[in-house]
């Protein structure tokens, strides 16, 4: 308690010096928000620990520093993450029928087989076990097939497209050391579906 005590008295002295330097919406007043924006993110603790170390070192270094920009963006990809919201999937297998019916003439023995996946979650209750992995050329409709088993499910859906890709790292994320580093596609339609 007296840490934290120490460290709201020391940020309002510093606060009351930049106010006097004219400073008031400089690196403090961006480092405040950035703590408010990290406290509202409702992100696990072990995460939240991460972000505000990683946000004490920003506090630290000068603006002007390449090494600013790369803890300031990653702060705020941790930030815009949504870290509390999930959608509980609809496993009914008759409404997942129609919808695959409704969306795809033909296609029998794929239908059957997404419907058998369904089945078997819904028996299981659980998130392990296979993937439903589609393959084919273009324009068969792998695409369109995992709109409508998203759409039966109830589950929000992102297209990621890996073709042309040619660095791991665009799929996994780049470093952090690297200036301009970017997340990976997955984290990208997160928060796609965010925005």
């Amino acid at each position: 308690m007296e840490k934290t005590q120490k460290e709201y008295y020391l940020r309002e002295q510093m606060k009351a010096i930049q106010k006097e330097l004219g400073d008031k919406d400089g690196k403090g007043g961006e480092v405040e928000e950035l703590r408010t924006r990290i406290e509202e993110s409702e992100m696990p603790e072990n995460v939240s620990e991460k972000a505000l170390k990683e946000l004490a070192r920003y506090e630290k270094v000068p603006a002007s520093s390449a090494e600013s920009s790369v803890i300031r963006n990653y702060i705020e990809w941790l930030t815009t993450i949504p870290w509390s919201e999930e959608t509980t999937d609809r496993l009914d297998l008759d409404h997942a029928e129609k919808v695959l019916n409704e969306d795809h003439f033909g296609l029998e023995k794929v239908k059957e087989r997404v419907l058998e996946h369904l089945a078997v979650q819904k028996l299981t209750d659980s998130l392990r076990g296979p993937i439903l992995c589609l393959t084919g050329p273009p324009g068969v409709g792998k695409t369109s097939l995992a709109k409508s088993i998203a759409r039966s499910l109830e589950r929000e859906f992102v297209r990621i497209s890996l073709g042309g890709v040619r660095d791991e790292a665009e799929i996994r994320g780049h470093r952090r050391t690297y200036v301009g580093a970017m997340p990976g596609k997955m984290i990208q339609g997160m928060k796609k579906l965010v925005s």
